[in-house]
């Protein structure tokens, strides 16, 4: 059987625009307890960032833009969510994590 490599942590993730404002955040999510809408791709509204932080293990990040990305999410390596751009995640192992809201 062979499998596809997951890709490695990247350092070169988006940053959030600093005229920003925090709007909320979520609950802590486990790997256990993450919404099943966070497991398939969504979007945010128009003007709403978001900013996946992961509390413990890993969390691979697809965004469906073209060309498609992937990233390996970890403590040290948040997850911006662009405005009105599909994504989704899946946890790898055990995992906590929330994510934030501004606009």
């Amino acid at each position: 059987m062979t499998t596809t490599p997951l890709p490695q942590p990247s350092r070169l993730l988006k940053t959030l625009p600093a005229n920003l404002q925090f709007q909320r955040t979520t609950p802590v999510f486990t790997e256990e307890t993450v919404p099943s809408g966070l497991l398939r791709a969504h979007r945010t509204k128009a003007g709403t960032w978001g900013r996946i932080v992961v509390l413990q293990g890993r969390l691979l990040y697809r965004i469906h833009t073209s060309p498609a990305e992937e990233h390996i999410l970890d403590p040290d390596t948040p997850g911006i969510i662009e405005p009105q751009v599909q994504h989704e995640v899946a946890t790898l192992g055990k995992t906590r994590f929330r994510v934030e809201f501004f606009h």
